[in-house]
């Protein structure tokens, strides 16, 4: 594993365990776990808790783009070597995930223009638990 992944990793597991950050992100990425990371790449898997439901049991829209955000920031970190603001950020949803849902999100580096770096990041449900 090179330098710079480890440090992402590193700065992304502080986060996770609520040593960096804000508390609201600090509970949204709560039990968050890396799967595979990579230079520009990281797969995380989450298992959606109740407290992130909206009133019909979906997981709720504002943390989902939470997540894939600092997702996307960690595959930055890992290509760059440190962190940059979110300056376009555009989510479609296509479907909802349940509570208790296990989903995989992953964020991939898709180009880098001067000071710009282009993700490519996404979710989705990979097993129920219903």
């Amino acid at each position: 594993m090179s330098k710079k992944v480890a440090r992402a990793n590193e700065w992304f597991r502080q986060l996770i365990e609520g040593e960096l950050g804000y508390e609201l992100e600090n509970i949204i990425l709560e039990d968050l776990k890396i799967v595979k990371a990579h230079e520009g790449f990281i797969r995380c898997s989450y298992l959606v808790p109740v407290k992130l439901a909206d009133k019909d049991g979906n997981w709720e829209v504002g943390s989902i783009a939470s997540i894939i955000d600092n997702v996307g920031a960690v595959a930055i970190y890992s290509f760059s070597g440190h962190i940059k603001a979110s300056v376009d950020f555009t989510i479609s949803f296509f479907s909802t995930s349940k509570v208790q849902e296990e989903v995989e999100i992953e964020a991939k580096v898709a180009g880098e223009k001067g000071q710009l770096t282009s993700v490519v990041s996404g979710n989705k449900v990979f097993l129920q638990n219903r």
